[in-house]
């Protein structure tokens, strides 16, 4: 289009994400590489794909948009998978994800709430018939059966026949089985609530008791004779959902309930049932303990196997722990300051090397993701065989790896290349029709050992003073200054219409070891808000041509906190402040995000006092911008309508945006882009005039 834009494009290709592979599996036995893609950079349905490892072309499997496609007249998507898509930030349509059997070449998947079976040696696609719209389909490992969620209730379909096996429900609309509470999905990374045993027979199910949880009632002012909507939202401080986990024969529907809350468990984190195995994963509502045992599923009984603990509290980290199936056990533990790789509790990877991720451990090799010793901004896979463990690739940016089958396939991005491929074992590049941005991403990366920063300025500067735009997000366990050209599309954006932009991770981000990260503890204000300061005048030293009279600060969610944070606490330094969907009050957030780093506030109302927009320390006297999606139900827009309403009752002008039908993502084409144009022309019209 030869009048796109940036904002346009971005908004069109859903943040650059569109056309690229994703959702890689690579198939037992090692031959076929199983993936979701869709037909072009602005194309946002999925299709399922494959391309076998050892030479031939990719196959199209299956494409929502063709004339073959299984008829689906009579699905429609749930609201549970409405509810796990946003949870997941999902954007796409068409297939959005999919499960296997036992071999991988055996896979099952939704299309607008309708189970669909599909062969990879075939292509043959089948449909399960049900009885309204499902979700979350699962195989059993011996291809022999399909368990699916169906309107709160948990069901399994025989495949030769579409005899259904077993139905678990509860009358009470507030219990489901099968399904990830809030908490688990948002904030624990469980986003299942069942799972197979490996011979197929039994499933371990999760039943869910939302009761518990306060009710709150969002409703569409924008659509007054609509009724509103209900959610159950575990706020700090208040109750969660009562999970409960039951061992159920399928054959028989006998069903044992597991005792999973020995040494004062809260939350269920994680349950993984192989080879190895059946395992759980809890930890208590203060997040200090995590306690890995091992059930029995004939009796229902537990063993614990294995407890970490620290001071602050214990992270979930991605594919871990992991029973071997010859009896070892696989952890991540903060050990001398480094997240370790631990086999039956030794350290086995590199002191000062921080693991990020699991991606597969077997007997024969454990591999896994790292940050490197003293640079946070890239990211490493490492293996562990044979008693050590060694670099599989360390490429200077950010690596992401499939394994399976004994085989991986990676991807590297980094700040030289706009886009970045997929490589298969034999050197092939699986077919990337992303659009390659519209704007090209100029960085220089800086560094204190405490603080990481990017700068970008335009393409054409001249060497005149420019106004700065801080763009961060700044909070715990997310990373945005990284060598990867994709990370920072939006910041050039910015950057090219006049501005240096300033990206800083400072305290909480990943990376940098545990004192670092631990460094919130107690409190997500000052301590954060300081390093965005020092991490300002870092790159001021460093890059000639900012002028810091006029500095901006943007962010969403956290980054928004943050943002507003800013011009209320440091208006010396931030001149105006755009704040998307922040947490104003953090005893309107969830349980698990929030009493990690900042406690009960029934016992510490201290600190969230302190860390508050609406009551804390602080006064606005800059230019603030709130931008809130009326249907947020992570963040939810009271919100920002409470500060709106403190701010004007203490005399303190300020602009708000509502964004009508938009929830936490901003995944609509037209809200997308003129927000990115609308936030621009604030910043503009803001900052002060440089005479």
């Amino acid at each position: 289009m030869t009048d796109d834009t940036f904002p346009r494009q971005y908004a069109r290709t859903r943040r650059l994400t569109l056309g690229a592979p994703r959702d890689l599996r690579i198939t037992s036995d090692g031959r076929t590489l199983v993936f979701l893609r869709s037909s072009a950079g602005d194309d946002p349905v999925n299709a399922l794909w494959a391309v076998d490892l050892d030479g031939g072309p990719e196959r199209l499997l299956v494409d929502p948009r063709q004339p073959t496609a299984p008829n689906r007249a009579s699905g429609s998507e749930s609201a549970a998978e409405r509810a796990i898509r946003e949870r997941r930030r999902e954007q796409a349509g068409g297939i959005t994800s999919f499960s296997t059997d036992g071999t991988g070449r055996l896979i099952v998947f939704t299309l607008d709430g309708r189970p669909h079976l599909c062969s990879v040696d075939s292509g043959e696609v089948s449909t399960v018939d049900t009885d309204s719209a499902a979700f979350d389909p699962r195989l059993s490992p011996d291809g022999r059966s399909v368990a699916f969620v169906e309107d709160g209730a948990l069901r399994v379909v025989a495949l030769h026949d579409g005899s259904h096996l077993l139905h678990l429900r509860d009358d009470d609309p507030l219990v489901t089985w099968g399904l990830a509470e809030f908490i688990a999905a948002e904030e624990m990374g469980r986003q299942r609530g069942y799972w197979w045993s490996p011979d197929g027979t039994l499933l371990a199910a999760c039943r869910a008791d939302e009761s518990p949880v306060p009710e709150w009632n969002l409703s569409d002012v924008a659509s007054p004779w609509e009724p509103p909507r209900t959610i159950r939202y575990p706020a700090a401080g208040s109750d969660n959902a009562t999970v409960t986990l039951h061992i159920i024969e399928v054959a028989t529907g006998r069903r044992l309930e597991v005792d999973w809350r020995s040494g004062e468990a809260e939350y269920l984190a994680d349950v993984i049932w192989d080879s190895g195995g059946l395992i759980l994963v809890t930890q208590t509502r203060d997040q200090r303990r995590l306690d890995i045992a091992t059930v029995d599923p004939e009796t229902g009984s537990t063993r614990a196997v294995h407890t970490i603990t620290d001071d602050h509290w214990v992270d979930l980290v991605p594919g871990v722990p992991r029973l071997l199936d010859d009896g070892r056990l696989v952890t991540c533990e903060e050990r001398d300051g480094s997240r370790r790789l631990c086999v039956d509790s030794e350290p086995v990877s590199p002191d000062g090397l921080q693991v990020r991720s699991v991606l597969s451990a077997t007997s024969e090799a454990i591999h896994f993701t790292a940050n490197p010793v003293d640079d946070p901004t890239v990211l490493h896979l490492w293996s562990h065989a044979n008693g050590s463990s060694a670099p599989v690739a360390e490429p200077d940016g950010i690596i992401s790896a499939v394994v399976g089958g004994g085989r991986h396939v990676m991807r590297t991005a980094s700040l030289d290349r706009p886009t970045s491929d997929w490589t298969l074992p034999d050197g092939r590049l699986l077919t990337d029709l992303s659009e390659r941005p519209l704007v090209r991403p100029r960085v220089t990366l800086l560094d204190d050992g405490w603080c990481s920063v990017a700068v970008l300025l335009p393409h054409d500067h001249d060497g005149s003073p420019l106004p700065v735009i801080v763009d961060s997000y700044g909070g715990p366990h997310a990373r945005r200054v990284v060598r990867a050209s994709s990370a920072h599309t939006t910041s050039q954006w910015f950057a090219d219409q006049g501005f240096a932009v300033v990206v800083i991770d400072g305290r909480g981000t990943p990376g940098r070891g545990t004192t670092h990260e631990r460094a919130v503890a107690g409190s997500l204000s000052d301590g954060v808000l300081d390093d965005q300061v020092r991490g300002l005048r870092l790159a001021e030293a460093n890059v000639p041509g900012l002028d810091l009279s006029r500095v901006a600060i943007r962010g969403w969610s956290f980054g928004g906190y943050l943002a507003a944070l800013a011009v209320m606490r440091r208006p010396e330094v931030f001149h105006c402040a755009v704040a998307g969907a922040p947490v104003t009050d953090w005893r309107w957030y969830d349980t698990h995000y929030t009493e990690r780093y900042l406690g009960d506030p029934r016992e510490q109302g201290s600190r969230y006092d302190a860390d508050s927009l609406v009551t804390g320390p602080g006064r606005l006297e800059r230019p603030l911008l709130l931008i809130h999606g009326l249907a947020d139900d992570n963040v939810v827009a009271a919100h920002t309508l409470r500060l709106s309403s403190a701010l004007l009752a203490d005399g303190r002008p300020h602009e708000v945006l509502p964004l009508v039908g938009v929830s936490h993502m901003t995944p609509q084409e037209v809200v997308a882009e003129n927000l990115l144009l609308h936030q621009l022309d604030f910043i503009r019209r803001s900052l002060p005039d440089p005479t």
